[in-house]
């Protein structure tokens, strides 16, 4: 197939399906990768797509820069966070080891925890208080607090994170693409992020369907490393996907 065929090709499934990785194009087009890799890389300079780790997403997408304090984000689709928020607490039992991440979805959380024999760690400093106050057994990381999200975050936080073994946890995100992943604005915060998630044995995503097609800077899981729990299932490019769970 002729380059330009091809490109015009690439975009046409973008249209379709928002975004796209470079194994799917690699199958799809019977080209190498290294071809691929080209043709969203001459297809980004001319802004018709937005080139990501792993492939790209259509040019229409939302990309994040800028982040809000936590004020601000707990009221932003508030109710969607606690119907959310409610059912992932519910999956929480008696003997779990758990990981609860920084972010407006996971504080909400603690409002719906029962279990008290369970092990709460938490990045968050205002989840450990919460916790601890409510007479739960919590261990909050320390690091760098970084004042926009009140997370934990730096390489101390990462090797405290490296000890442990989790059975279940909760994590936030900025956004959520098949081909970016789940990304977030930080690389601190990102790397403590993909620490937890890799010690974790069942990690849950929890996001409101907003975040859909939206990319941060920095990819901390990839799509299919986590079940997603969320308000509402995106309309477009995700229906085939069967790690999302409408709560």
């Amino acid at each position: 197939m002729l380059t330009e065929k091809r490109q015009d090709e690439i975009l046409k499934v973008l249209s379709q399906k928002e975004s796209v990785t470079v194994q799917e194009l690699k199958e799809l087009f019977h080209a190498s990768e290294s071809t691929i890799r080209r043709d969203l890389t001459a297809l980004h300079k001319k802004g018709k797509l937005v080139k990501v780790f792993g492939g790209a997403v259509a040019a229409a997408s939302q990309v994040i820069t800028t982040e809000d304090v936590v004020s601000l984000r707990e009221e932003r689709n508030r109710e969607e966070k606690i119907r959310i928020a409610q059912y992932a607490a519910s999956l929480i039992g008696e003997q779990d080891f758990v990981y609860l991440d920084a972010g407006t979805t996971t504080g909400y959380m603690i409002d719906y925890i029962t279990q008290q024999g369970a092990v709460y760690v938490t990045n968050a400093v205002s989840h450990a208080q919460r916790l601890a106050k409510a007479g739960f057994k919590v261990i909050l990381i320390g690091g760098e607090l970084k004042a926009t999200t009140e997370a934990v975050i730096g390489s101390e936080a990462v090797f405290q994170l490296q000890r442990f073994h989790f059975s279940i946890g909760f994590f936030g995100t900025n956004g959520i693409s098949c081909a970016a992943g789940f990304t977030t604005l930080d690389l601190k915060e990102a790397a403590v992020k993909r620490c937890a998630m890799e010690h974790t044995l069942r990690s849950y995503v929890v996001s409101d369907h907003h975040k859909f097609g939206q990319i941060a800077p920095v990819t901390f899981g990839n799509f299919i490393s986590s079940t997603i729990l969320t308000d509402k299932m995106p309309e477009e490019g995700y229906s085939g996907c069967t790690n999302i769970l409408e709560v």
